[in-house]
């Protein structure tokens, strides 16, 4: 399996379900790095004061949000560190709702889902469920300290986890102020026909393996003829990998059937928290 970037589990009612994410997408774009072209050395981005042109060092940087044209409030380090939500490792569903209930504009990144640990009868439990009822599970997560609404989604013998974005960032069909011409056209039925026979005649089948960006292509092309012939510069860069931070999520298969017995049971007997989670939440009551 690939490596996951996130370990964590599904929550629903008393049920746990340990689960691993993992990208469902990888970035294919051409990645131009600037160089120096008198040493070939890597060049960064300086941070430049915006009215004096200079170099402002990293010290004497603070965050601002702006709250008026040309008037700002600054923040502390601690005090945006406040308002991260708490990571509980957790992928806490909500409500479910029908799929196409979902507006297309507001799905962004998605990521697959993979059981972990003991949690594979459950997962399939659930994806079973989501897929013989039409629906989505609507969920919470929070990933590098940003929550996130999300939807979990059954696709053929895996689930995937797709971030959406939130309402609020998604602007109304108002915004393009459309005339009746476009929502109340006049539209004569030879002209639907032949749109229609049009559409027939250019139908195709999916074929992923079809669609490439030649740009990169040809770019990438144009690289390996270069290389091949000498035409290539060694230069010196600094690597890290990110730590990556993971919890052990006990496996609570055996409360589904408590959680199916009926809402009163999950409000008599909660589940209970991680010690870290109680710890983290008693601090951020104060």
């Amino acid at each position: 399996m690939a490596r996951a970037i996130w370990k964590g589990a599904i929550s629903f009612g008393l049920v746990h379900i340990p689960v691993a994410l993992v990208s469902a997408t990888s970035s294919q774009g051409v990645d131009f790095d600037w160089l120096d072209s008198r040493s070939m050395d890597p060049v960064g981005y300086k941070r430049v004061n915006k009215v004096t042109g200079k170099e402002v060092t990293k010290e004497h940087i603070v965050k601002g949000v702006q709250y008026e044209k040309g008037r700002y409030v600054v923040l502390s380090e601690d005090e945006i560190k406040s308002a991260h939500p708490l990571s509980t490792q957790t992928i806490d569903i909500f409500s479910f709702v029908d799929a196409e209930q979902i507006p297309l504009q507001n799905i962004d990144t998605p990521y697959y889902l993979a059981p972990d640990k003991r949690g594979g009868k459950v997962y399939a439990l659930l994806r079973e469920t989501l897929s013989k009822t039409n629906k989505v599970a609507l969920a919470h997560v929070v990933l590098h300290t940003r929550q996130h609404l999300a939807a979990l989604m059954p696709l053929e013998s895996a689930m995937v986890l797709v971030m959406l974005r939130w309402p609020a960032e998604v602007r109304s069909l108002e915004t393009l102020e459309l005339g009746t011409e476009v929502t109340k056209p006049e539209l004569a039925k030879g002209e639907l026909d032949m749109a229609k026979r049009l559409v027939q005649d250019m139908s195709a089948d999916w074929k992923p393996e079809d669609y490439r960006d030649s740009f990169e292509d040809k770019i990438m092309a144009l690289v390996e003829k270069k290389a091949n012939e000498g035409k290539i510069e060694d230069v010196e860069t600094a690597t890290g990998e990110e730590e990556r931070k993971t919890a052990d999520v006990i496996d609570l298969t055996e409360l589904l059937k408590r959680s199916l017995g009926g809402k009163g049971a999950a409000k008599a007997k909660p589940a209970a928290k991680p010690a870290a989670q109680k710890k983290a939440t008693k601090t951020s009551r104060g």
